[in-house]
């Protein structure tokens, strides 16, 4: 009886730790300086992201360059700077994070 809860647990831990570890790399990579999950800061909040690119089969490869390059004029007249610290592989480890929030 005991192995239920455990399990329940174990699950648990095993499918929220991505989740948890692409939050840590935005806020290792400073994109919690500008972003949250829930709510508008300086840009978008990463929830409004994922709903205006879900159903595009390109949106991980779009934001993954805007990530690194930056870009301006999708969510009004604030430019986002381009980040340098951020290589390929976080970028895109950051895109495939930010869209599955909903």
């Amino acid at each position: 009886m005991k192995l239920i809860p455990l399990l329940s647990i174990a699950f648990l831990a095993a499918t929220s730790a991505p989740v948890f570890a692409q939050a840590d790399l935005a806020q290792k990579k400073n994109c919690m300086a500008c972003h949250q999950v829930d709510k508008k800061l300086v840009g978008p909040a990463y929830k409004d992201v994922a709903a205006k690119y879900a159903g595009d089969k390109e949106a991980a490869n779009k934001l993954a360059k805007k990530i690194m390059a930056g870009g301006s004029g999708v969510w009004g007249p604030v430019p986002m700077p381009a980040n340098p610290q951020v290589n390929e592989a976080e970028a895109k480890q950051l895109a495939a994070w930010v869209l599955t929030l909903k």
